[in-house]
């Protein structure tokens, strides 16, 4: 299986760090977005919305990071997406509240804090840093109380949600997130950053 990634995105990273976990080999083909190889002809071609990861196995040509997880973590048995009915549609619900509000949460702070510094495009805007803040808290707030008497997010064991929802802090600490009121996050994610799938892909440099 050919991987097309990315290595400082979030979203190339929970995709690799599952097929690590998995030790799943996986044929690495960096696409560098900072050079715009997203948007060559090639690259179109496999996914025409010009996105990484994209994920090729024979002829079947998925794009979607969720969607390469769990498809992924359909080739054998194993715990990170159990068979059971009940925790699938469980780690597909926090899978799809990280897309649809946890990253629109975080991905601001992180774009206004750390990609416009790396690609030399001014400040953070105020107003947008106050307006993601304030969308953080009101999320991290669902997330830490879930967390209070949790050690993962669904069965007290590690599953594909939790790759998913901590891949958005990968930038938590030059984003500035403001984490310091949700120790029950900080306490799951500690229990995240060890692991060697997690270290193997954390952007460098």
């Amino acid at each position: 299986m050919k991987l097309y990634y990315f290595p400082a995105s979030p979203n190339s990273r929970k995709a690799h760090a599952v097929a690590i976990h998995l030790d799943l080999p996986l044929d690495l083909r960096l696409i560098d977005l900072q050079k715009g190889e997203q948007r060559t002809p090639e690259f179109m071609q496999l996914n025409p919305t010009g996105r990484t990861p994209v994920l090729q196995d024979g002829e079947f040509v998925l794009w979607e990071s969720t969607a390469i997880m769990q498809y992924l973590a359909s080739q054998g048995p194993n715990s990170l997406w159990p068979e059971s009915v009940q925790s699938r549609a469980d780690i597909m619900r926090w899978q799809s509240w990280q897309q649809a509000h946890w990253q629109r949460a975080c991905q601001p702070l992180q774009f206004e804090r750390v990609v416009k510094q790396v690609l030399q495009l001014g400040d953070p805007d105020p107003q947008v840093v106050e307006q993601a803040t304030q969308q953080f808290h009101q999320e991290a707030a669902v997330l830490n109380q879930h967390l209070a008497e949790r050690t993962y997010l669904v069965d007290e064991t590690l599953t594909l949600a939790d790759f998913s929802v901590a891949s958005d802090l990968t930038y938590a600490g030059p984003g500035q997130f403001p984490l310091e009121r949700y120790s029950h996050i900080q306490a799951w994610y500690a229990r995240i950053e060890p692991l060697p799938a997690w270290q193997k892909t954390t952007p460098r440099g």
